[in-house]
Parts: structure tokens; sequence; C-alpha cells
């Protein structure tokens, strides 16, 4: 399958995999993280998707995120096919850690996973 995708940053990357047979492709961040009004750590893409109809972009945290006091937001991200905007990952952090002013991903850094699937119409 081709998926359209569009540079919104000079320094973004294409999504990929990191080895033959990965279920996700690798999504990066362009920036380092900075705090939403919501205490959100905020990581840019640079990209958007010209998901087709019929198929949904699941967007998953990487499992080394255990390493780290983050959880994604939402769990899993959701990228309908009508949506064109960047794809943006939010953060939250465990309450037993305390909350820190550092970045954990830098500019560069994969951040996070997407996988493209059909889902069926109810």
């Amino acid at each position: 399958m081709k998926v359209k995708i569009k540079k919104l940053n000079k320094d973004a990357i294409v999504p990929e995999y990191a080895k033959y047979g990965d279920a996700g492709m690798d999504i990066y961040t362009t920036a380092d993280g900075y705090y939403d009004k919501y205490g959100n750590t905020v990581y840019h893409t640079g990209l958007a998707m010209e998901i087709p109809k019929g198929y949904v972009g699941l967007i998953f945290a990487r499992s080394s995120i255990s390493k780290t006091p983050h959880s994604l937001r939402n769990h899993v991200g959701v990228i309908d096919s009508g949506y064109r905007g960047e794809i943006i990952l939010k953060f939250g952090w465990v309450e037993s850690e305390p909350l820190n002013t550092a970045s954990t991903y830098k500019a560069g850094d994969r951040v996070g996973q997407i996988m493209i699937l059909p889902y069926p119409q109810i």
C-alpha cells in the first residue's frame, strides 16, 4: 500500500520499519519535547499523512517507554483517514515519579510507532 506523506518540517523523518518483520514503523520527533498547559510533554513529528479510506493509523508508544516516567497520554492514538494535520504525540507523567523539566526524547529520537490497518465499516 502507498501512503502519501508530507513533510511539514525540513527535519522530519519519514516513518520506517527498523527491521524486516516489524509490525510498526518508527516515528521520530523533530524537536525536544515541551509542556503544554495540561502538563503533557508534546513531541512534533513534522509529518502529515493521507491515510486511505477504510484504513486507520494507530500510534503506539515504543516499548522503551517503560524505561521512562512517561506514558502515551491516550495510550493509542487514532489517525483517521480524513485527518490531514501534523501527527503529534503527547505523553503524561506516571504519578509515582516526580515531574521533571527535562525532555525524555530529543530531536531526531524515535518517539513512537505507527501501524496502518484496515478496519471494518459497521
